[in-house]
């Protein structure tokens, strides 16, 4: 499996019934409650998965399991075996039918579930997480990560990385001071997630900033179409996992990207389809755009901080 044009999401998730936004995610979806044990941040937390992608060791129903922090996926998701392992006790339902849609356009119905989850020095509590089938991210055929952490969790607090240690950790967003090396990226809130732009040699695409992808960018068929992308250069396939399993993926060479006021050379590009939801970003820069950089991430604030790569060019 190439590392390198890897698209992890299970982002899209929308409800199928209920009434408006503003009731769906006060009262149907409210905010889970970040409690950290002290200075207000957990201590600095080793990747436990081989891949790009920050995954960390977690307590669930008094199982111990791996889950990937997810800033792409709108919504935490535990994998349907997971639930069927948990305590009976520790278990519960509501009804509220969800569809899910992960990059290549496939969909999921799926019901919701309410979980705790303890990692070193914090404990979330009122997790309210989609019930799915995750396939091989969750199998020991691909990531191994029956969890996600999604934009729910990141919303509550700032997310600091740092990928050449393969070290994370969550921050409460008042105990956050941004180091003095971390200049602010130009970026917005749009939901819950980081959006910037990003220019494909030359073009200017809009994209999400995705800590569950590991290529630095994937295109939509259609930006990778309006960027000049699909012009008839060579084009490479594999495959790359998704939402509940796998996809033939697509991957050319861009010639120059830009990112964070950085220039990247001769960069790999996954293309994928678009599922059919109003919104859905024309792009995914992960985790492969932070080589050699630290980042701290603040989707309740809508922020971005970056450091300056240690070389001039990557690629």
């Amino acid at each position: 499996m190439n590392r390198r044009s890897l698209l992890i999401r299970a982002a899209g998730l929308a409800a199928v019934v209920g009434g408006a936004w503003w009731a769906r995610e006060t009262l149907l979806w409210p905010r889970p409650t970040l409690t950290f044990a002290t200075n207000g941040a957990t201590p600095w937390l080793a990747y436990m998965r081989s891949s790009l992608v920050p995954t960390v060791r977690v307590r669930l129903g008094g199982l111990e399991v791996v889950a990937l922090i997810d800033s792409g996926a709108q919504y935490s998701v535990i994998d349907r075996a997971l639930f069927a392992a948990l305590p009976l006790a520790g278990r519960s339902l509501f009804d509220m039918p969800l569809v899910a849609y992960g990059v290549g356009g496939g969909a999921q119905v799926g019901r919701g579930t309410t979980l705790e989850v303890d990692l070193p020095g914090l404990s979330i509590t009122g997790l309210r997480a989609a019930i799915l089938d995750l396939g091989p991210l969750a199998s020991g055929r691909g990531l191994r990560t029956p969890l996600i952490l999604g934009q729910d969790v990141l919303g509550e607090a700032v997310l600091a990385l740092d990928p050449a240690r393969r070290h994370v950790r969550l921050i409460r967003a008042d105990a956050f001071v941004r180091p003095a090396d971390l200049a602010e990226a130009r970026v917005r809130r749009q939901g819950g997630a980081l959006t910037t732009e990003v220019t494909v040699e030359g073009s200017a695409v809009s994209a999400v900033v995705d800590t569950g992808a590991s290529a630095l960018l994937g295109l939509s068929r259609e930006a990778a179409q309006g960027a000049g992308l699909l012009d008839g250069r060579p084009t490479q396939s594999g495959v790359s996992l998704v939402l509940g399993g796998a996809m033939r993926s697509a991957t050319v060479v861009a010639r120059t990207v830009t990112f964070a006021d950085h220039l990247y050379r001769r960069v790999p590009v996954g293309v994928f389809d678009q599922p059919p939801l109003p919104n859905f970003p024309g792009g995914l820069i992960g985790m492969e755009a932070f080589a050699g950089r630290r980042a701290a991430l603040d989707l309740g604030a809508g922020a971005l901080f970056v450091s300056r790569p240690l070389d001039l060019t990557v690629g």
